[in-house]
């Protein structure tokens, strides 16, 4: 296994060193200093992490927030509204960083004014009620806002601002705007004052390609012209993408309006922007709304209302975010202290994102067929044409696409950081994937929204996945990430073993069975019951109980309880004993604590969210955030016990405090969670066998059936039979067969140890049609709960199949009795 991954690596590095040896030499790092010293100095965080978002949202480095923290504990900044000593500081203090910001692109103050904002789209949005539109009248054929179509979300929506002023609103395909540049097409007339303001952005954030920005100049001048309708043009770049890895020079390229966000460039801090406006236009912008801090005088009972002077006054509505505008210092020292600047950073990412095209874009299967699909509209071969972005779907051998969000979950097991979806970008989806304008409709239709997981349609991509490169990323995380793709991808149909370099470090250090007990993340949250679901708890399924750590009380029941004993022998066969003749309950399965290990019962009261005190505790972090295996896979070795005639829940682990009561049920997507035992043999059988070298199994099916954590476990006849189900009836009580369990990575995370294995979700993936489904959900139908309600194991199971299952179409009032047990 470790020589497999040497081998890939050293081929990855000879390819590094290969790639294109015609090209000129590229930076990588900056200067004498090791990268990989200050990666482990100022991002040891990042340690086992292969961070691949910086797009998204760059990473701050340690002796930023350190230094930051001092100048906090070190000074007193005060309101700078007031006129005291400390918010004389900070007005001060935040004036030195506007002219840090406008030196940072290369102009002064005598140019440009800066408008802190809480990011770039409060900026874009400033523009568009602010921007001296014309509306369309008798008289005026009115203004025109046009944008490129590979616009992010935030600035197609400035639309919305400008139809209820009755402006009209332009839509500009790259393509059609490079044509219009080789025709010269131009409206150019000085005598027309029209104002029309056309936006694009300095690099995609979906694709990473950079457009020109001698756009700029060309569109003002009139020499070119997004639509052909004759005025005054004005440009806005939106080059929060673009800033954040290169150099943007105002004094060559004059936007009129750059909006920006900082935490694309120093990681900290979020929530925080600016609008840098030409000094010319500004005088242009009109005010509706002013709050505190922007007006000179005003009258509460009349219209009377006069501006402050500058710019930054006037639009600055309320006192800003000065102790993160002050963080912007830190960043700007910091940033330069460990790059040497922003040109330093641009080669380096231009560099490991080209090597990391020309690696991914060369796999191919076997039979020559590509790995990947890349949508891109430059060929990676200068900083100038492409930023440090990759977007690209994954692809079968056959050329099918493999669902983004299988891309995701298989990334997450190799602790790989990634985005997937449209990147708020739909305009460049659409035409990047073939996605028409009736399609996103449909796919709306069918549930499909952004962000979600829904992500193939049809057999049609929803979206993609894309990797972007950040200043501390290092040729490692490159080289991780085409060791994923390889091992996933080109090596899977021979059960390629997984390198331990690419598991995540903290599972190597799991405690075994026997020292469970010093596992203790975090807080248990109790729930509360209602009087109802109390006098449903008649009876006690247990009495092995481990020494109780700590005993968090069950809320106690109204009437009394009904001992009823279980011993050992009388436990129900496990998956592996069960026979596989008429559909019966072979194990009942409940999980008090979300993502902790299973308690297993042989007949438990029903309530009205489903199995009584199924996922009604939850371990949280420091921060109150709920934990679950995907952070922290030792949380299986935290095993609670249900006693309830005692009405206590014992843990075995240690320093488990009981906590406040909720009121919340924490199943993720129903009641109930059925598997089928023939399902999971099916499964064994593909596991098992892709071992071509004849060792031992991978996988026992008792250790399958509790990663996949479900409640009801039923002896079935034929494997996956359960997803053709409609209904099914276990003694009085009917259940809904909601629809199939879309599993995520927590099925590579052995219940009995907390350490990962990638290859079951893999072979999963490909054996299911790349869609890893696997059990279903079940709801009540009805429920009675005026007397005591049980699931038992050994209860038989009745299956009603689906109307449209073929050769099972029967009238409404016959469905009910075609049974498949």
């Amino acid at each position: 296994m470790a020589g497999a991954a040497a081998e890939l690596g050293r081929e990855l590095r000879a390819f590094a060193r290969s790639w294109d040896p015609s090209a000129p030499p590229l930076a990588y790092g900056y200067g004498p200093g090791s990268l990989r010293e200050l990666r482990a100095r100022e991002f040891g965080r990042l340690a086992g992490t292969v961070y691949l978002d910086h797009a998204g949202a760059t990473l701050f480095s340690q002796s930023q927030l350190e230094s930051f923290t001092s100048d906090l504990t070190e000074n007193i900044y005060g309101n700078p509204h007031s006129q005291n000593i400390s918010s004389k500081l900070t007005h001060d203090t935040v004036e030195q960083v506007r002219y840090r910001i406008l030196a940072y692109f290369h102009t002064t103050a005598e140019d440009y004014s800066v408008i802190f904002t809480a990011g770039s789209t409060a900026a874009l949005k400033l523009v568009a009620e602010a921007f001296p539109w014309v509306p369309q009248g008798p008289e005026s054929s009115g203004s025109q806002f046009c944008y490129l179509t590979d616009s992010h979300t935030s600035v197609v929506g400035m639309r919305n601002v400008t139809m209820a002023m009755n402006v009209m609103s332009t839509p500009v395909r790259p393509e059609d705007l490079w044509s219009a540049k080789e025709r010269r097409a131009s409206a150019n007339d000085p005598d027309c004052k029209l104002p029309h303001l056309f936006c694009y952005p300095a690099q995609s954030n979906f694709s990473g390609a950079r457009y020109p920005l001698s756009w700029i100049e060309e569109i003002k001048s009139g020499w070119l012209c997004p639509v052909s309708t004759l005025g005054k043009w004005f440009v806005l770049l939106d080059a929060a993408s673009y800033v954040s890895t290169s150099p943007l020079d105002l004094s060559v390229h004059q936007a009129d309006f750059v909006p920006i966000s900082f935490y694309k460039i120093f990681g900290f801090p979020t929530g925080l922007g600016a609008l840098l406006v030409h000094n010319r236009v500004a005088p242009l912008l009109r005010k509706t709304y002013f709050g505190g801090g922007t007006a000179s005088a005003y009258l509460a009972g009349e219209d009377f209302y006069i501006p402050r002077p500058s710019v930054a006054q006037r639009f600055e509505d309320g006192t800003i975010s000065f102790l993160d505008v002050i963080a912007l210092k830190h960043g700007f020292d910091t940033l330069e202290r460990l790059t040497g600047g922003m040109e330093n950073i641009k080669q380096h990412t231009f560099t490991l994102v080209q090597y990391t095209y020309e690696a991914l874009s060369s796999l191919q299967y076997p039979n020559g067929a590509p790995v990947v699909r890349i949508y891109s509209d430059s060929d990676f071969s200068s900083p100038e044409v492409q930023g440090p972005v990759i977007n690209f779907n994954v692809l079968d051998d056959k050329g099918n696409i493999i669902g983004y969000s299988q891309v995701d979950k298989m990334a997450s097991l190799y602790n790989i950081h990634l985005r997937t979806g449209c990147f708020c970008n739909t305009g460049a989806c659409q035409r990047h994937l073939g996605i028409s304008s009736e399609m996103v409709r449909k796919h709306f239709q069918a549930g499909h929204v952004c962000g979600d997981n829904m992500d193939l349609i049809d057999g049609h991509p929803t979206g993609s996945v894309r990797i972007s490169f950040g200043y501390m990323s290092t040729l490692d995380d490159a080289q991780a990430f085409l060791r994923f793709i390889i091992d996933t991808c080109l090596h899977s149909s021979g059960g390629w073993p997984i390198s331990q370099a690419c598991a995540d470090t903290r599972d190597s250090e799991a405690p075994s069975a026997e020292g469970q007990a010093d596992v203790a993340p975090a807080v248990v949250h109790r729930h509360s019951l209602s009087p109802r679901e109390d006098a449903l708890t008649g009876s006690r399924v247990w009495n092995n109980s481990p020494t109780a750590v700590n005993a968090a009380p069950v809320a106690p029941p109204v009437c009394d309880v009904t001992r009823i004993q279980q011993t050992p022998s009388e436990k129900a066969a496990g998956v592996l004993e069960g026979a596989l003749g008429a559909h019966v309950i072979t194990n009942l399965y409940l999980y008090p604590i979300k993502s902790c290990a299973a308690f297993e019962v042989t007949r438990w009261p029903v309530g009205n969210q489903g199995l009584l005190y199924d996922r009604s505790w939850m371990v949280v972090n420091h921060n109150g955030v709920c934990l679950s295996q995907k952070q922290e896979p030792r949380l299986c070795l935290i095993q609670p016990f249900i006693d309830l005639q005692q009405r206590i829940m014992v843990i075995k682990a240690k320093d488990q405090p009981s906590g406040t009561t909720a009121t919340l049920s924490l199943v993720n997507e129903a009641q109930y969670l059925l598997i089928n035992t023939s399902s999971i043999l099916e499964l064994h059988q593909w596991l098992n066998t892709s071992d071509e070298n004849g060792k031992e199994e991978l996988f026992s099916v008792k250790d399958l059936s509790l990663r996949f954590r479900a409640n009801i476990i039923i002896s079935g006849k034929r494997a996956f039979e359960e997803e053709k189900w409609d209904e099914i009836s276990i003694g009085s009580l009917r259940f809904q067969v909601l629809g199939p369990c879309h599993r995520c990575q927590m099925i590579c995370i052995d219940q009995q140890t907390g350490q990962r294995n990638q290859h079951i979700f893999q072979k999963l993936s490909e054996s299911r049609e790349r869609k890893v489904n696997f059990g279903m959900y079940l709801m009540h139908t009805s429920l009675d709960l005026s007397s005591p309600c049980f699931l038992s194991v050994g209860s038989q199971v009745l299956s009603v199949l689906k109307e449209n299952v073929e050769g099972h179409d029967l009238p409404a009032s016959e469905k009910h009795q075609d049974v498949t047990s």
